[in-house]
């Protein structure tokens, strides 16, 4: 009699799922349905067709998929292949303290490809995947001009490397990120900075005070290790990070992921002055190819005034690119930037491209997104990369960027006492 087994069936997003079939016939094929609805109710699913061996077991760390939206051997393939019902949607996490992502997982005892509806499952397991665990704290802010959401772990009397989140060019308030990595033992400010609550509605004119207002209130939390921070940024995020690292003598430790080494489509203000005179978003200077969207002929000897003076930042910084990013052209971007750290004399920079991985670089546990919707633009944005090299990269970034931030700030932390 066939037996399906997932473990964890409760755990964190970024853990492994291990999905197991035994009782088969010897050599049976079978299909093997993951179902995924998220946080909008919009439905998501993957499907792999495998056979079973010789005693009639199938394990997904083992067992090669020989079809369906993955081939191979690839443990997390069916979150990896998970697809939209709705074309270029990507799953949404509003809710990370009491809706976890809910899969699952049907066997069916022949291959069902899908194309008609399909039989009943033989066998139906469900797990569930939270991205803020038991013992972490969540807390609104809104203090001053301040906007976002702490997490902290609650137990222990020590304290933890505190980390400043910043989301995309989407704008508003994203936590899933923040909450996760909280659960790995940090205090995460998830900060928004534009179209969210009574915050600017876009990124035109963003002030250095207010980051410096936001860092200097998770240094005053009594769970955070002094005397610095770590910033943490993704596309528009990243370069803002850059911004404050380049800026703001609190920031110990950043990591930026497909950023820009300039700053685009506004100017950044300090005392009423602009610090930095963004370059707008002028279509006819943009050159769309294979190498990204931004990348143009003579753009640096143009715009100098927009360059983010990274060589001026005291704290280490990580630059994360993907080769295969088709938003941005992340690997160019990112080796100016660390050219200029290390002709200036500056050794704390450090980067890492990733072959195979485009712009949407999430934490573990999310579907491969090549394009989607994005709040604020009219046509799907394509993302870029390929799904294998991709999500494997998210996997390492997820350990490179915790093991930077604990490393750094704990350093300076032991170097303070």
């Amino acid at each position: 009699m066939a037996n399906l087994t997932v473990v964890p069936e409760k755990g964190l997003a970024d853990e492994p799922m291990q999905i197991k079939v035994t009782g088969l016939q010897p050599y049976q094929k079978v299909t093997i349905r993951l179902t995924l609805k998220d946080d909008k109710d919009q439905l998501f699913q993957s499907r792999a067709f495998y056979e079973a061996d010789n005693i009639g077991e199938i394990s997904l760390d083992k067992t090669a998929a020989i079809g369906g939206t993955y081939q191979g051997i690839h443990p997390m393939g069916l979150v990896w292949s998970l697809k939209p019902l709705k074309p270029f949607q990507s799953p949404v996490k509003k809710d990370v303290e009491n809706s976890p992502f809910q899969y699952t997982v049907d066997l069916f005892d022949s291959v069902s490809i899908g194309l008609s509806p399909d039989p009943q499952p033989s066998l139906t397991k469900t797990c569930i995947r939270w991205h803020m665990a038991p013992g972490i704290q969540k807390i609104q802010i809104r203090e001053g001009r301040i906007r976002g959401t702490l997490f902290h772990p609650t137990e222990g009397k020590g304290s933890y490397p505190g980390v400043i989140d910043l989301s995309g060019g989407a704008g508003g308030l994203t936590e899933y990120r923040a909450s996760l990595l909280a659960s790995r033992g940090f205090v995460v400010l998830a900060l928004a900075y534009f179209g969210y609550s009574d915050l600017p509605r876009s990124f035109q004119k963003l002030h250095l005070e207010y980051f410096e207002e936001a860092i200097d209130l998770l240094l005053k939390h009594p769970k955070v290790s002094k005397p610095k921070v770590g910033v943490l940024g993704v596309s528009k995020g990243a370069e803002i990070a850059l911004v404050l690292a380049s800026y703001l003598p609190q920031v110990g430790a950043t990591v930026s992921i497909n950023g820009t080494c300039n700053v685009f489509g506004g100017s950044i203000y300090h005392k009423g002055k602009i610090l930095i005179k963004g370059t707008p978003y002028t279509q006819e200077k943009m050159v769309i190819t294979s190498e990204g969207l931004l990348k143009t002929a003579g753009f640096y000897q143009e715009c100098p005034s927009s360059l983010i003076p990274v060589e001026k930042a005291q704290g280490s910084i990580l630059f994360v690119a993907g080769e295969a990013d088709q938003y941005y052209n992340s690997k160019y971007f990112a080796a100016v930037a660390s050219y200029r750290m290390r002709k200036n004399g500056q050794n704390k920079g450090r980067m890492i491209s990733y072959p195979g991985a485009g712009h949407l670089i999430e934490p573990p546990g999310f579907p491969f997104c090549w394009a989607s919707n994005l709040r604020g633009h009219n046509i799907p944005i394509i993302w870029g990369g390929e799904m294998i090299p991709h999500c494997e990269a998210e996997n390492s970034v997820w350990k490179e960027l915790q093991g930077s931030m604990h490393r750094e700030l704990s350093h300076l932390h032991r170097s303070k006492l």
